[in-house]
């Protein structure tokens, strides 16, 4: 930008104004094997340009659809709150006989739980996809609705159950794996890492080396393929082909749904991991939907959600990202597991606090 003026030569991005979008009560920068305090220093508040940041505040959540009277709207005004003080922490733990207070934990407003019904993957699944034998293929009902999850183990064998409740046989997609960048000669990387063993990697962010796809399965697709047609990490897409090569998808979400296309295979990695040499999977970029983890849900909207926690959220936010994903808290249920495996209506809400310190005050009140 010093071509334009040469003033702009040391100035932060040439003297052009970046706007930067963004919550802080959502989940933090994922750092691999990092602790609380490596986490938070990775964020933009602690970067040297913040210094320089001037803070726009949005007060008004989007989200929730207006209510069709003065108590409804009222209702969606509490929801609201209670959402805002999950994220900032500000709930207070419960106590036990008045004297003891649980840290980090919370109670579950009654309303979005229910202890006498048993945490079983059958009643999860009749109280996010009710009909559900019935409305599989109907794309605004797959659309509007999901299981969250914390954990990646937990999310694919809750969807290999649901798809396994379609009729008709499932297709197998098998990936072709390699591996780059090793430090060694092409034998000693054959008898360290052999082909088997890159096969049973289930890598975060990648898709498995058997994608088990069936017609009417709802997939989301992991990778931006086309960002003109909306075909970008994240869209929503129902199966309506399963060819030998690709799968025709039609997306059910956004400004093209109903819009058709063809979903080949092709080469992805992983974007950090700690490996003594580079993944390489040849698949399609594709994840069954159903049932996904809280951190991928981010961005989503949805009209119906059942968070299932076997076991309680690991990080900053994971709690507050899944009770604002929906547009009504109607359509909010908590199906929650205490050590034993019984169902309770306490959980563990993480939030790092000093993430907040250089935040207007405004923004807490």
């Amino acid at each position: 930008m010093k071509a334009v003026d040469p003033e702009r030569y040391d100035m932060p991005f040439g003297g052009n104004t970046v706007v930067l979008g963004g919550d802080f009560r959502q989940i933090l920068p994922v750092i691999m094997y990092g602790d609380r305090a490596d986490i938070v220093a990775a964020c933009i508040t602690r970067s040297r340009l913040w210094s320089i940041c001037q803070v726009f505040l949005l007060t008004e959540n989007m989200r929730l659809k207006q209510g069709e009277s003065d108590s409804e709207n009222e209702e969606l005004k509490k929801f609201a709150k209670w959402v805002l003080d999950i994220g900032n922490g500000q709930v207070s733990p419960p106590r036990i006989c008045n004297l003891l207070l649980i840290k980090n934990q919370i109670l579950i407003l009654s309303q979005f739980y229910d202890v006498q019904t048993e945490n079983t993957v059958d009643n999860m699944i009749c109280s996010t996809y009710p009909n559900f034998s019935h409305e599989r293929h109907s794309t605004q009902y797959l659309s509007e609705r999901a299981i969250l999850m914390p954990t990646n183990q937990t999310m694919g064998h809750l969807n290999s159950l649901i798809v396994d409740k379609f009729l008709g046989e499932s297709v197998s997609y098998f990936s072709v794996d390699a591996a780059e960048e090793f430090g060694g000669t092409d034998e000693d990387l054959n008898e360290a890492f052999p082909v088997e063993y890159l096969n049973s990697l289930n890598v975060a962010g990648m898709p498995p080396h058997d994608l088990k796809l069936k017609v009417g399965v709802v997939v989301m697709l992991m990778r931006n393929l086309n960002q003109t047609l909306d075909l970008c990490n994240g869209t929503r897409m129902i199966v309506t082909k399963c060819l030998r090569f690709y799968v025709e998808c039609e997306v059910i979400y956004g400004t093209f749904v109903g819009s058709k296309h063809f979903i080949p295979r092709m080469e992805l990695s992983p974007s950090d991991i700690k490996m003594p040499f580079k993944l390489v999977r040849k698949q399609m970029p594709l994840q069954i939907f159903y049932a996904m983890i809280i951190n991928k849900s981010q961005g989503q909207s949805l009209k119906i959600v059942g968070l299932y926690l076997p076991k309680s959220v690991f990080t900053h936010g994971q709690y507050y990202v899944t009770i604002s994903r929906v547009t009504s808290p109607t359509g909010l249920t908590i199906f929650v597991d205490d050590e034993s495996g019984a169902a309770t209506n306490l959980t563990q809400n993480v939030v790092y606090k000093e993430v907040f310190y250089d935040l207007p005050e405004a923004l807490f009140v």
